[in-house]
């Protein structure tokens, strides 16, 4: 199948990760994947939800919003204490990625918020949020341990997110908006660097798929996250590297 941007069907998009992006946050970095464009940035407070006080653990949650030009035609200004429905899945996915794989008992009783702002979107913007999300969080716990309000870092893994879909019968890697769009079957997956699946949302848009088709896009989706995660370690320090 020929693709917009010429890639072969089982390519990854272009990923660069920058880091220190906002000077004030603990942790925060530009994502691009593509034309997608996202900054995330970490903040850390002293408190916790009223669940987990006196637990001695603590709480990552996100939001999620998307800037009123990031599209193609103008997007409505969400409100932060009312997000539309698709952005309040999107950041309960981002902070139930990050909590799986970070030791919240590690953190003492803090919260940890992780903003992540679309700048423009063409497709993935859930994927590539997390993806650079656990880019912000490890430099913010890097930052911690500088300062020795922690002693190591809390993360029990590495992880990356990457979309799978079908075009038109062809199995395509890493969809843009275009591909995304048209797609028959649709499929986000959040996976660590050891391929653990810690979140798959995949979708008929047409037909029902198979259990075999499935695999297949795992399969294919647990090579993007290589290539993801090696775009991670390129934007982190050898101390801040997740040791395999």
């Amino acid at each position: 199948m020929l693709r917009k941007d010429g890639r072969s069907n089982k390519e990854p998009r272009k990923t660069n990760i920058l880091h220190n992006i906002q000077e004030y946050a603990e942790g925060s970095v530009l994502i691009e994947v593509g034309a997608t464009k996202i900054i995330c940035a970490v903040s850390i407070e002293n408190t916790v939800p009223l669940f987990l006080r006196s637990t001695g653990k603590g709480w990552i949650t996100a939001e999620y919003s998307m800037l009123p030009r990031s599209t193609h035609t103008r997007t409505q200004r969400e409100s932060s204490s009312r997000p539309k429905g698709r952005s309040q899945e999107i950041q309960r996915l981002i902070g139930r990625s990050l909590r799986a794989i970070t030791d919240l008992s590690m953190i003492g009783e803090r919260t940890i918020y992780i903003d992540c702002d679309v700048l423009q979107a063409d497709g993935g913007t859930r994927t590539a949020a997390i993806t650079g999300s656990y880019v912000a969080l490890q430099k913010a716990f890097s930052k911690m341990i500088l300062e020795k309000t922690l002693e190591y870092s809390p993360l029990k893994s590495q992880l990356a997110a990457v979309s799978v879909g079908i075009v038109s019968g062809n199995l395509l890697l890493d969809l843009c908006y275009e591909e995304d769009s048209i797609a028959d079957v649709d499929m986000n997956i959040v996976m660590t660097h050891k391929h653990e699946i810690i979140e798959i949302q995949g979708t008929a848009e047409q037909a029902p798929f198979s259990i075999d088709t499935a695999n297949e896009m795992i399969q294919l989706g647990a090579k993007g996250i290589d290539y993801l995660v090696d775009i991670q370690n390129t934007a982190l320090t050898n101390s801040e590297k997740f040791r395999l």
